[in-house]
């Protein structure tokens, strides 16, 4: 059973980095492991000698929290392979080591959280030639919008995007220095510091918690979070640190996969269609201009969304069309 189950993921993997990454013969794939997701690596490892390319496994210990720096030795081979793939416990899509290597050139798919289940089911089997369609309509609206309104539950928030780009994460990375998270499906965008302003309910999930059974309320001023109740806030309070840059709005995000799940894995959660995510910490990888060494994002269902006075969600079903 066991080696039926590695031939699967062995197909799957093959499939992505066809599919996703266009991965090419003698070209160099580089895996990056925190020790674990093994089979996933392994699989990763195999797919890539299956299609002639020079396919090399790296393992570094866990880090602490996602968005936190890889060694200098993984962000130094990060930067001289032509495709990265981390399939990791913490992300390594908010750090500067992605973003030097996706300035080299590598084409890199974040994994972060990936499980079996979700490698091989869900998210990773959409249509993402739907999901690229959607992600591209939403980016577009973003980076043309100067203003932000999300009402849910009675509370509203607002923020400021103006000058900023949205950013597309469409699973399909075969361009030199493209990157995003593998299984994708979302168009994100970073808030100008300092002008978020509101209350959050986020009732998804939200990363160091998981899936969450009462939702936390998030009060920011400023663009600063001012604090937070619920059931779990001091526990996720405690994780995200008490720095201005830790309790920084970073991101604001609109999930575009229809086969993504709530699952407590924020990976998934974040490109769930319906939803949308606000993320607190770093945001200097994708426009922004706050280091922080913590990214942390939390999901909000069925929101009610306007870009400009433009309703382009009405709890949780886009009104976009391109």
């Amino acid at each position: 059973m066991a080696h039926e189950t590695s031939e699967k993921l062995i197909q799957t993997a093959g499939r992505i980095l066809v599919q996703c990454l266009d991965v090419k013969p003698s070209e160099t794939l580089l895996v990056v492991s925190d020790g674990t997701r093994p089979e996933i690596c392994a699989a990763l490892v195999r797919a890539g000698q299956d299609l002639a390319a020079e396919s090399i496994l790296i393992e570094m210990s866990p880090r602490q929290r996602s968005g936190e720096e890889p060694p200098n030795l993984v962000t130094s081979a990060m930067s001289q392979a032509n495709v990265v793939v981390c399939p990791t416990l913490h992300s390594l899509t908010h750090t500067m080591a992605k973003k030097a290597a996706a300035a080299a050139g590598a084409r890199i798919a974040t994994m972060p959280g990936i499980t079996l289940d979700m490698f091989e089911n869900g998210p990773i089997t959409a249509d993402y030639t739907q999901v690229q369609r959607l992600t591209n309509i939403i980016t577009e609206i973003l980076t043309k919008g100067n203003h932000v309104r999300v009402e849910k539950d009675g509370s509203v928030f607002e923020c400021s995007i103006r000058g900023r780009t949205g950013i597309p994460s469409t699973g399909i990375y075969r361009e030199p220095g493209q990157s995003g998270n593998l299984p994708s499906g979302e168009a994100y965008i970073a808030p100008v510091e300092g002008s978020g302003q509101g209350e959050l309910v986020i009732d998804g999930s939200m990363v160091g918690l998981g899936l969450l059974s009462d939702p936390l309320k998030l009060t920011v001023k400023d663009g600063l979070l001012v604090s937070a109740e619920g059931d779990r806030a001091d526990e996720w309070l405690q994780q995200l640190g008490s720095s201005k840059e830790a309790r920084n709005v970073a991101e604001l995000g609109v999930g575009t996969n229809p086969k993504a799940r709530l699952t407590g894995v924020i990976l998934e959660d974040e490109k769930a269609y319906g939803t949308i995510h606000v993320a607190f910490g770093s945001n200097a990888t994708f426009g922004g201009t706050v280091q922080a060494g913590v990214h942390m994002d939390g999901v909000i269902k069925k929101p009610t969304v306007y870009v400009d006075g433009q309703l382009i969600m009405k709890e949780g079903e886009p009104v976009v069309s391109g």
